[in-house]
């Protein structure tokens, strides 16, 4: 099984990961069919297989607020098996189409149970989130809009021209940003006009990324 490669379980004895794998099932999803929504009983973790997963939750206004999009090869909900309310804290849905790993709760809290290393790794997993989480928040509350624009652009991957595709529309791009939309149209229309990047909609060549990174390390820690 695949999911025994990920960091978290490599290395397992084999009678554990009978346990860990207990019930599990592969499922192929269409592209925005939902796998979980917010609240459900948390009863099943995932593996990606193909395709990807994003979780979001949905704004008051009623925007996607897209928090992170999982690729094949990543875990999703896996701390919500340990959460004491025993509910999914955000809707997952395919990104495309898919083809994920389910696997059951009390596999996982079983395993935990009699092999401590399972439990380091992710106490580990969770400190590093925690503090990542942290990080995020006082980024928010000190950058700037086009900080933050810039810092997004450059973490997404890009081909050897530099170009970039977001995975978000532009709505959704501004609601992961904290930032209104016709911000988010404005930066993306100026730094054009200015030759800082080019390109329309969702794809974007990034022509002074240089600068691009001096705007997103102005407000980020280096830790």
């Amino acid at each position: 099984m695949q999911v025994l490669g990920h960091s978290l379980f490599r290395g397992m004895p084999q009678d554990l990961a009978q346990v860990l794998l207990r019930d599990a099932a592969i499922l192929h999803v269409q592209s925005g069919e939902v796998l979980f929504h917010e609240g459900q009983s948390a009863g099943e973790y995932l593996y990606v297989l193909g395709g990807g997963v994003e979780v979001l939750r949905h704004t008051q206004e009623g925007q996607d607020r897209v928090f992170q999009i999982f690729q094949p090869g990543q875990l999703v909900a896996e701390t919500a098996m340990f959460m004491t309310h025993g509910r999914y804290p955000m809707e997952a849905r395919a990104r495309g189409d898919a083809i994920v790993q389910c696997l059951k709760r009390s596999g996982l809290q079983d395993t935990v149970q009699v092999w401590p290393e399972l439990a380091r790794r992710l106490l580990t997993r969770l400190s590093d989130r925690i503090y990542q989480r942290v990080n995020d928040i006082e980024w928010y509350s000190d950058s700037t809009a086009a900080q933050r624009l810039a810092d997004y652009l450059l973490r997404l991957p890009s081909d050897p021209a530099g170009t970039v595709r977001l995975p978000l529309t532009q709505r959704q791009l501004a609601t992961h940003l904290g930032v209104r939309p016709e911000t988010l149209s404005r930066l993306l229309a100026d730094w054009a006009a200015q030759g800082h990047i080019s390109g329309a909609r969702r794809e974007w060549a990034l022509r002074d990324p240089a600068l691009l990174a001096s705007w997103a390390q102005a407000a980020r820690r280096h830790f």
